[in-house]
């Protein structure tokens, strides 16, 4: 494997806050969910985007973690975490998207 430069690391250094703050948020949206009157269609459909969201950023938190700890694949976890961060991103928009639309 490579060396990682100093570009990649920052890049580890990044995901993992941001991951973990955005897993917070996404269990205050359960919390929240619980209190809003929302159709149960649409409710169901955002409780189910809402946990899958909270499974990825876990993911890419433990992921930029380990790439951070490793020595020998940290460049394999970073890719891992920054991967699974974006499509945790992509899943918390279409949430966003939901909520202030009501779409379904």
């Amino acid at each position: 494997m490579p060396e990682i430069s100093d570009d990649r690391k920052n890049v580890s250094k990044h995901i993992l806050p941001t991951a973990s703050n955005l897993l917070g948020l996404c269990f205050i949206l359960i919390s929240f969910l619980k209190l809003w009157k929302l159709d149960r269609k649409v409710y169901i459909i955002i409780d189910k985007f809402v946990g899958i969201s909270i499974i990825l950023f876990l993911v890419a938190s433990v992921f930029s973690y380990m790439s951070m700890r490793a020595r020998k694949k940290a460049v394999f976890y970073e890719r891992i975490a920054d991967i699974v961060f974006l499509i945790g991103l992509f899943f918390i928009t279409i949430i966003s998207l939901m909520i202030a639309f009501e779409v379904l």
